[in-house]
Order: C-alpha cells, then sequence, then structure tokens
C-alpha cells in the first residue's frame, strides 16, 4: 500500500519535528518537513506530495507560492493552515484535507 505523503512547511524548528512525528505515527502517512519555500520546491523534486500542511512561521507571501506552486505542480495537492493544537486535531485535519 502506498502511503500519502505530507509536506509540513514551519520555520520552528521543534514544532516541525513534532508535526513531523506525529504525521509518521500513521502507518499510511509519510511526513516529510522542510523550512522555507525553497526547501518545499526542492522536496517535490525528490518526491510527489499529496497534502501540504503550512505551519507555524509561514507568511502570507510564502503560502501563496507554496499554494501557486503545487498548483502549477497537480491541482489535486491539497494545502493547508495547520494552526495547531493536539495530536487529534492534527490527525483530523488531515483526514479532512484527504476527504478520508
Amino acid at each position: 500500500m502506498d502511503k500519502t505523503n505530507i509536506l509540513v512547511l514551519a520555520d520552528h524548528p521543534e514544532i516541525l519535528e513534532t508535526i513531523i512525528r506525529l504525521i509518521n505515527k500513521n502507518e499510511s502517512w509519510n511526513g516529510v518537513g522542510v523550512n522555507s519555500y525553497e526547501n518545499a520546491v526542492a522536496a517535490f523534486e525528490i518526491a510527489k506530495f499529496d497534502l501540504v500542511l503550512l505551519g507555524v512561521g509561514v507568511d502570507d507571501e510564502a503560502e501563496q507560492q507554496v499554494v501557486a506552486f503545487c498548483k502549477s505542480v497537480d491541482s489535486r495537492i491539497v494545502c493547508m493552515r495547520h494552526y495547531g493544537g493536539g495530536s487529534g486535531l492534527l490527525h483530523s485535519e488531515i483526514c479532512h484535507a484527504l476527504g478520508l
């Protein structure tokens, strides 16, 4: 079974690490963390992503860049803000975004 690849962009290292750890607890998901728009673009050169979470420290300009880039790669890629919260909220956000 293929895993759902989830890219997380956030510039706070500890929060990014926590989000990736929580995502990777799910056997069906593979989380990859990056800390800049440039690194997000580079990540897409290595892997295909189904969902992009925009976390803490991602400003409106970077969000618009990421959304435009993802739509240019594949219009089915879901980009959404992650505002924090516990693992249950993160799980619910991801399931909702992926239509699970």
